[in-house]
C-alpha cells in the first residue's frame, strides 16, 4: 500500500521552525488557467521559495473562497478539470519538487467520488494530506480512519468565532498543521490581517502540539511578516491567483509574476520581525 507524506509535511514545518521563521504555503486551483498551466504555477511558486502548496479542488459553489479564486475555479470548471487532473497536478507538482503537496476541497466531491478511493489515489500521487474547510469534525471519523491508513494528513480550519472547547476539539482531530482562518468571512486580500488572527493562533496553540498557519487575507511581504510574527505558516492564495489573471493569459508572464511574489513572502517570512 502506498503511503502519503504527512510525515515530509510534518519535516517541512519542523525545519522552517529550526531556521526560526515561518513557513510559507502557497495556494493555487488546479486547472488553472489549464492543467498543464495550473502545474507549471506551482512549480514556480516552489522554485520561488514556497514551502508547501495546497491545491485546490476546483468547485462550484466554493463557501470560503472569495471572488479572485472563485473566477479561478470557474475557469478551470469550465476547461473540464476532473479529479484525474488534481492528482495529477499533485503528482507532477511534487515529483518535480519534493515538497509537499496538499489538496483543499470542500467535501461534496470526496463523498461522490469515495473516500477510499480519493486517499489511496492521493497517497499514490505522493500527496502530503487534504484541507477540508467545510467537513465537521464529528463526522470526520470515516475520512480520518482512510486518510491515517494511506499517511496522509487532515487539516482542519479554525476561525475567530471558535470556542475555546470547540478548538481542543478541532485539533485533537486534526493532523499535519492547523489551519488558522484569520478573519470571519470568505478569502481574498486585505488590508490589514491583524489581532483576530493573533489571539485565534494564541488560543489553538493552547490546545494542540500541532503548527498552526494563518491564510485568508496575506497578500504582500509586509502582511506575511506580520503573520510571521506570530504563525507558524503563512498562507498566501488569491494574491498568487491574481497575478495569473493580471497576465490576462500570457503564461510566461503569470509565471514569471507568481514566482516573484513567492520569493518576496518568502523574504517576508524570513525577516526577524
Amino acid at each position: 500500500m502506498t503511503t502519503g507524506n504527512i510525515q515530509l509535511l510534518g519535516d517541512t514545518l519542523a525545519k522552517a521552525k529550526a531556521e526560526n521563521r515561518a513557513a510559507l504555503i502557497a495556494y493555487l486551483p488546479a486547472g488553472f488557467p489549464t492543467v498543464d498551466g495550473g502545474i507549471a504555477a506551482i512549480k514556480a511558486v516552489f522554485d520561488g521559495g514556497a514551502d508547501v502548496v495546497e491545491v485546490g479542488l476546483p468547485h462550484s459553489d466554493p463557501v470560503l473562497d472569495g471572488p479572485v479564486i472563485q473566477t479561478a475555479d470557474d475557469i478551470a470548471l469550465r476547461g473540464g478539470v476532473k479529479i484525474a487532473d488534481v492528482m495529477r497536478t499533485v503528482r507532477e507538482a511534487h515529483e518535480a519538487t519534493g515538497k509537499p503537496v496538499l489538496v483543499m476541497t470542500y467535501w461534496n466531491p470526496i463523498d461522490r467520488y469515495g473516500i477510499e478511493r480519493f486517499t489511496e489515489e492521493l497517497a499514490e500521487a505522493g500527496g502530503a494530506g487534504c484541507i477540508l474547510p467545510d467537513l465537521p469534525v464529528q463526522e470526520s471519523a470515516v475520512w480520518r480512519e482512510h486518510a491515517d491508513k494511506h499517511g496522509l494528513a487532515t487539516v482542519f480550519v479554525v476561525a475567530p468565532s471558535s470556542k475555546d472547547e470547540r478548538l481542543a476539539t478541532i485539533t485533537a482531530a486534526g493532523s499535519g498543521f492547523v489551519y488558522a482562518a484569520s478573519l470571519m468571512g470568505v478569502t481574498g486580500t486585505r488590508e490589514s490581517v491583524g489581532e483576530q488572527a493573533a489571539d485565534l493562533v494564541r488560543r489553538t496553540r493552547a490546545t494542540s502540539e500541532l503548527p498552526v498557519c494563518v491564510g485568508l487575507g496575506v497578500s504582500n511581504a509586509t502582511q506575511a511578516k506580520e503573520v510571521a510574527g506570530f504563525a507558524d505558516g503563512v498562507i498566501v492564495g488569491s494574491a498568487f491567483v491574481q497575478r495569473i489573471l493580471d497576465a490576462d493569459g500570457d503564461e510566461a508572464a503569470g509565471l514569471t509574476a507568481v514566482r516573484e511574489l513567492a520569493a518576496e513572502l518568502a523574504e517576508g517570512v524570513r525577516r526577524a520581525p
